[in-house]
């Protein structure tokens, strides 16, 4: 059974993506929408027929709470690091899809690596992932929702998200929690 869709107005000009494709939309002050999503940072919103993607940054323009940063030390090492990241990428999600971007088996590599001489404390991180279809129009946008959660991560300096497309991505991939929420 779906969830209930919330009816929200938008308080402000903002500017949203349109899903399936990603391209740019400005919603102006006072446009009636349905969230049909909000999960990770970022909104769903049904706009006269339309899905679009709200950036959680934004939430204010809907009358939601902006979500906070994640509380991670700054003297963190790169292990813990890691895992700090791996737990971000879970807040990342298909705006079509109910399933963080990890449990969908989309993410192939994570690497966290040190910059320059070790004890600098900066890091790059490197991240491997793929889409559910080759032609999906949101891969740019998911690709920079994952950049942008990563870099706001304490001693992250530099990160890089590259969408690969071998091994090609099928439901095989999928955790069983994902495949439980899917119905499948």
């Amino acid at each position: 059974m779906r969830p209930p869709r919330e009816p929200v107005v938008t308080t402000r000009a903002v500017r949203v993506e349109r899903i399936p494709d990603g391209t740019p939309v400005e919603l102006p002050a006072g446009t009636p929408a349905q969230i049909t999503q909000a999960l990770g940072s970022s909104f769903a919103l049904l706009v006269d027929g339309q899905l679009m993607r709200l950036k959680g940054a934004d939430a204010d323009a809907i009358g939601k709470t902006v979500p906070a940063a994640p509380n991670v030390p700054a003297d963190i090492g790169p292990e813990a690091l890691r895992g700090h990241v791996w737990q971000t990428l879970k807040t990342c999600y298909d705006p079509e899809i109910p399933v963080d971007i990890v449990e969908l088996g989309l993410v192939y590599v994570c690497d966290v690596l040190p910059i320059g001489n070790i004890g600098d404390g900066q890091f790059r991180v490197s991240i491997k992932m793929t889409l559910t279809a080759p032609g999906c129009g949101m891969g740019e946008v998911i690709a920079d929702e994952v950049c942008d959660k990563v870099l706001a991560l304490p001693r992250v300096a530099e990160a890089n998200v590259d969408i690969v497309f071998d091994p090609p991505w099928n439901r095989s991939m999928m955790s069983e929690a994902a495949q439980l929420t899917l119905g499948l």
